[in-house]
């Protein structure tokens, strides 16, 4: 068993193996935004560094081929950030080059899960401590591919092949800090095109899907490709995937979008939908082929008696927590899903069961996944040929193209646009934070069918007609984290003729937000992965004072979710474990959360307009318990 399941490798290798899993399971994944003061289109150079000795030492760096989204991985500790803009490619900060850093103080990474919205606006008048000459990289064969999300790729280069893809299940924070993980296209983004992302399985690589990419109608769609370290936990691939399509979505505003996955590849979609799907609506269409819905016992095997676990191996035994609560959530109801399996495996004294030579036709069918589907399709393939299986293909075009009639190539009829332009008043040296907008139909309480349409837009968008969006009448508001936004909200009628033209300025105010995390262990909370608030916990109040001012919230009968109209309409705000406080002055604050069963949190924090700051999950300390 253990010479299958390590696939005999050497003491060397498990060594290794165990060094991997030690730093998966003690890191953290820092992600932000880099935006630029000045025009600049070219690359990019992000990394967090510490100081020893008076030393500066890179933990990892990573390159865009163009300002914006950014992922670092590093271990637990206090580092600075800071970016520049490399216009010669040659890893180095020159002279010239514009440049920024993260904040004032040290980010802390405490070893697990992520920290976000570490954003870093480069200029090239801004002062940096990292001194002219410094290299990210200390050899000359150092990556320079861009992990920036929509980064152009071709399928034949070796970063796309089998070996490649073998290297993220076995070295998953080697290939992340290597190759990242991301979603590459593969031609240049078309509006007229619909997308369609392809995610691989468990030790997978693009090139698995090379019989569909060479004959999908290239005419009508555009593949994208989620390429990620599949030894990893998949709980962190799935908020990448969440990460990676919100930077996606930001910049293109795409309206539609078909998901594809293989195997274990299928699990990580449907995570990334049941918690993340609601945010978007443009996703139409879910297939999948050869999933192991119920897990693979050998796995659990893996984690009982391997001499070295890879992460995704406890997330994929039949018992493991993560495919025990796979499907407590369910998928977006707008969304058509198909599950395709096969049988086409032999009978094998580790595989007694009906298999695809891979996973078992029990998982493959998992009830759960069966009742969700519109459809099953079997087939006579293993669970590799499943992908280049001309009848296969065939069934699967078929989908696409009826999900295209369902949606309507006219999908534009009867709805209108907006044109929304909006400004910031701050310096242009100060991060802001992209702006939401927000759509809430006016009717929405008497008609159930009505949901709020959230969008998320970027500073190019400014002055742009957005949409389009379905006719009605709707409150439209804009929102950005540390900004008050005048006014807050404009009620417009959409679609009947004309394009309504709205206007805001957003201006910094005192924000200070944050929610108490859910109770886990580091293994249930690993690099990359989101940290969910508590649900088993009850808040008699939240207090916020500095002195002069003092706010207090407390819980609301109110069982919906009105955490983005409150911040719009200049509202402090409690909803579940999660709160936020607006429109503060500057100054140092005291916090008190009263919950029963515990002693009061306090803790004090400091407030700048404009400035948000990356949000850390609290925890509350449980009273000890007396000895009978």
């Amino acid at each position: 068993m253990l010479a299958l399941l390590c696939f005999c490798l050497s003491a060397c290798s498990l060594v290794k193996l165990k060094e991997e899993t030690k730093t998966f399971y003690s890191s953290t994944v820092l992600a932000g935004h880099v935006s630029s003061a000045d025009a600049w289109d070219k690359p990019v150079v992000v990394a967090a560094y510490t100081r020893r000795n008076g030393r500066l030492e890179i933990a990892h760096y990573t390159v865009l081929h163009e300002a914006g989204g950014y992922e670092l991985i590093v271990q637990k500790g206090d580092y600075a950030l800071f970016a520049f803009g490399d216009a010669n490619g040659n890893l180095t900060l020159d002279a010239g080059e514009p440049v920024g850093e993260y904040g004032a103080a040290p980010v802390r990474a405490t070893g697990t899960g992520s920290l976000v919205s570490l954003d870093v606006v480069i200029s090239a008048t801004a002062q940096s401590a990292v001194p002219r000459g410094t290299s990210v990289a200390a050899r000359a064969s150092a990556k320079t591919h861009s992990t920036q999300a929509g980064a152009i790729a071709r399928l034949d280069d070796p970063l796309m092949s089998a070996e490649s893809g073998r290297r993220g299940y076995w070295a998953p924070v080697d290939f992340f800090k290597e190759v990242g993980g991301n979603i590459y296209f593969l031609e240049e983004y078309d509006a007229r095109k619909t997308p369609v992302l392809f995610v691989h399985g468990a030790a997978g690589s693009p090139q698995d899907w090379s019989y569909f990419l060479k004959h999908l109608d290239r005419s009508r769609y555009q593949p994208w490709i989620f390429y990620y370290p599949s030894g990893s936990s998949l709980d962190s691939m799935s908020y990448l995937l969440y990460w990676k399509l919100s930077n996606l979505q930001r910049r293109h505003h795409f309206d539609r979008l078909y998901l594809t996955a293989h195997s274990m590849g299928g699990l990580v979609v449907r995570s990334f939908l049941a918690d993340y799907g609601d945010q978007f609506p443009a996703a139409k269409l879910f297939v999948t082929l050869s999933t192991p819905w119920g897990g693979d016992a050998l796995a659990d095997q893996g984690v009982a008696y391997s001499p070295a676990v890879i992460p995704s191996w406890n997330d994929v035994r039949a018992g493991g927590r993560y495919v025990q609560t796979l499907f407590r959530k369910p998928l977006p109801r707008e969304l058509d899903y198909y599950l395709m399996f096969g049988h086409g495996g032999r009978y094998s004294l580790l595989r007694p069961a009906s298999n695809d030579g891979t996973i078992t036709l029990s998982s493959q069918l998992r009830s759960d996944a069966q009742s969700e589907a519109r459809r099953v399709f079997g087939y006579d393939e293993d669970h590799v040929g499943i992908l280049s299986s001309p009848q296969v293909f065939a069934q699967y075009a078929a989908l696409l193209k009826a999900a295209d009639q369902r949606d309507g190539d006219g999908r534009s009829a009867g709805k209108g646009n907006l044109r929304v332009a909006f400004s910031y008043a701050r310096p242009d040296e100060t991060p802001a934070s992209a702006p939401v907008l927000v759509l809430t139909p006016v009717d929405a309480t008497r008609d159930a069918t009505r949901e709020r349409i959230v969008l998320p837009v970027s500073t190019r968008d400014s002055g742009r007609e957005l949409g389009p969006f379905p006719p009605g009448v709707y409150n439209v508001g804009l929102m950005a984290r540390a900004f008050k936004t005048t006014p807050a909200s404009t009620q417009v009628t959409i679609g009947t003729g004309g394009i309504p033209a709205l206007r805001f300025e957003l201006t910094p105010q005192g924000v200070l937000s944050g929610y108490i995390g859910a109770d886990v262990t580091p293994a249930d909370n690993p690099a990359g992965s989101f940290r969910a608030g508590r649900r088993d916990i009850q808040i008699e109040s939240i207090v916020l004072t500095n002195g002069t001012d003092r706010r207090e919230i407390a819980p609301s009968p109110d069982t919906r979710d009105r955490t983005l109209e409150a911040y719009v309409a200049g509202q402090d705000y409690l909803f579940k474990s999660f709160f936020s406080f607006v429109g503060l002055k500057e100054g140092r604050y005291e916090l008190t959360i009263n919950a029963t069963g515990y002693p009061p949190y306090r803790r004090t924090y400091d407030v700048v307009p404009g400035k948000y700051g990356y949000l850390t999950p609290i925890d509350l300390t449980a009273p000890k318990q007396e000895a009978p």
